[in-house]
């Protein structure tokens, strides 16, 4: 992905945020310049990559295999002194006609929640022991109420509802057509994007970027601290 690319999504971002009266952390408008002279003051955001992420899955093609993400506070799976914090919030920018490939956690547990903005579409399988799609029925809870799926079953999340992923259920989402954009909110497990994604199709987690321009606020991956 072009630098000037991932630029252009945050800011769009940013806006679509604004719109709904959602304001990020500090750390969320800090440019290259902010972050100059701030070491171990800053350790935990580059520890536990909290901010932005922005991702093509490695289809470079963002419009239609992407997601934009902002993860407002997490833990860690390793490192003993975040251990008290054992859970992750996140900020997910889904747009019409952009889907999150097909893909499970091991260890993660997350509620995805509509925040604001159009519908969610989620389709839903459990795996199997060698990690592929069962063709058995799903269950999940959808705001409290337990209910009993079909194998690959959408359910359509309306701005306020939500639904409980436990780890080993795969799903894909996308913004329902026509509905416009929407915000996204992820309350789980403690995230570990560098080992606990399990993808039916190989993908790439990160982009490989072409530095066509200097980076208006850094990833949660390349922090320099």
């Amino acid at each position: 992905m072009k630098r000037s690319v991932v630029n252009k999504i945050i800011e769009d971002a940013k806006e679509l945020l604004h719109k709904y009266n959602i304001t990020l952390p500090p750390f969320g408008y800090w440019t290259p310049e902010d972050w100059k002279g701030r070491s171990e003051e800053c350790r935990e955001i580059k520890d536990c990559m909290l901010g932005w992420d922005i991702t093509d899955f490695g289809s470079k093609q963002f419009d239609k295999t992407g997601l934009s993400i902002f993860t407002l506070r997490n833990g860690h799976q390793k490192l003993v002194k975040y251990s008290d914090k054992t859970y992750c919030e996140k900020l997910l920018i889904v747009q019409e006609g952009q889907v999150t490939p097909m893909h499970f956690h091991w260890y993660k547990v997350e509620d995805i929640i509509n925040r604001a903005g159009g519908n969610l579409v989620i389709e839903l399988y459990n795996s199997t022991d060698d990690e592929k799609l069962a063709d058995s029925d799903v269950e999940v809870s959808l705001d409290g109420v337990r209910k009993k799926l079909s194998s690959g079953a959408h359910i359509v999340l309306k701005t306020g509802e939500s639904i409980t992923l436990p780890s080993g259920l795969y799903h894909t989402f996308w913004a329902e057509k026509g509905k416009g954009p929407l915000i996204v909110g992820e309350v789980s497990k403690v995230n570990d994007d560098t080992s606990d994604n399990c993808f039916l199709e190989k993908v790439g987690r990160f982009p490989e970027l072409e530095e066509d321009c200097p980076p208006i606020h850094y990833l949660c991956n390349e922090y320099p601290i």
